[in-house]
């Protein structure tokens, strides 16, 4: 096994890379990047935002912003001093070649140096350690509920195919899928945060003021208390696909030769089931856990985040992409496609824990 880990992380390199280049020089092509959305706001605000840009560049834009007069800030870019507009581009690196553009990125990311955000006097790295906190309670503590929800559920279903429980339990979790999960997460927050009936539970946070002072046993049940209604969202909204997944998963192994045969030897369902039939139907739902996680973890929660006030990576990301924030962008791209890689040997190792007859270093020879 330590060999086959060896070989997935060396292929790793070009498989971050391949991902950086492709999203590279893709949204480099995209028009309205960071030099066009600087332009197009100096251009709506004046000199407040020109003061804000001179106060972080150099000395020769805040020589050229001092020339212009406001009339001029108006203009199209055409009319705008060509000296502010190549010392923006400068500033935003847009002055280089884009392939040495890349391949700076490229050795900062090496020393995970993720650079400073265009638009916020802060780096990247500390933005996304700022708001790690929101996204991995969200994308764990969802991730969690759901396979261990999902998967009883899913097997309940599987051996009670055909009876009322099945029918209405796929009712039920068809219903609840086919809700956006904005609707649901806005249903909840009128039900049981004050909207309009009970107010349970707190509409925006992680945890609530003064939270440094709470005892351990309090900040436990502060955390929780802000994260039950966003997490029951995202489970609700996550339970479909893989509780009949399982189901799924269970019924076609139910049916095969070997489970005849275990039957006619006597065994008894629990054995057959835990036994034999459990460790090959979960082979497709480990496989799904990578992308689970890392869909909530960095996309899913967006509008959850929004409605619960909860200042998360899928907020700073949607963000970012609207205000053309590359090193966020690329940034959360980058650490992503990390953590996908690497969830997907957990998962892996995984396989092997389920069923140890899986030897991959075979595969890889």
């Amino acid at each position: 096994m330590q060999s086959y880990i060896c070989k997935r992380l060396l292929l790793a390199f070009p498989t971050i890379l391949g991902i950086l280049a492709i999203n590279f020089f893709v949204i480099q092509l995209a028009p309205g990047g960071p030099v066009e959305q600087m332009i197009a706001n100096m251009q709506g605000t004046g000199n407040a935002l020109m003061e804000r840009v001179v106060g972080s560049t150099s000395d020769t834009l805040s020589h050229a912003s001092e020339n212009l007069e406001p009339e001029s800030i108006l203009r199209s870019t055409d009319g705008m001093d060509q000296d502010l507009i190549d010392e923006i581009r400068r500033y935003y690196g847009f002055d280089r070649p884009i392939g040495e553009r890349f391949f700076s990125m490229l050795k900062k990311y090496a020393c995970f140096d993720l650079g400073d955000s265009f638009f916020r006097d802060i780096s990247v790295a500390e933005l996304i350690y700022e708001k790690m906190p929101v996204s991995i309670s969200l994308g764990l503590w969802s991730t969690l509920l759901i396979y261990l929800i999902s998967i009883p559920l899913g097997i309940a279903k599987a051996v009670r195919r055909g009876t009322a429980f099945d029918a209405w339990t796929s009712f039920g979790i068809v219903v609840a899928s086919s809700i956006p999960a904005f609707l649901f997460a806005v249903l909840l927050v009128i039900l049981f945060s004050g909207g309009a009936w009970l107010k349970l539970f707190p509409l925006r946070g992680l945890v609530s003021p003064g939270f440094d002072d709470f005892d351990t046993w309090h900040k436990i049940l502060d955390y929780f208390w802000h994260m039950c209604l966003p997490i029951t969202t995202l489970v609700i909204g996550g339970l479909a696909g893989l509780t009949m997944l399982t189901r799924n998963a269970f019924l076609d192994e139910m049916g095969k030769l070997y489970v005849i045969a275990a039957r006619a030897k006597g065994l008894t369902q629990a054995r057959i089931l835990y036994g034999h039939v459990f460790r090959n139907a979960m082979m497709l739902v480990i496989s799904g856990f990578p992308g689970v996680f890392i869909g909530i973890f960095f996309t899913g929660s967006m509008m959850i985040e929004i409605i619960f006030s909860l200042d998360g990576l899928g907020l700073m990301g949607f963000e970012a992409a609207m205000q053309r924030d590359y090193p966020i962008m690329f940034g959360t791209m980058y650490i992503s496609t990390l953590m996908g890689i690497v969830l997907r040997i957990v998962s892996d190792i995984t396989y092997t824990l389920v069923d140890p007859r899986i030897n991959f270093e075979a595969s890889v020879k």
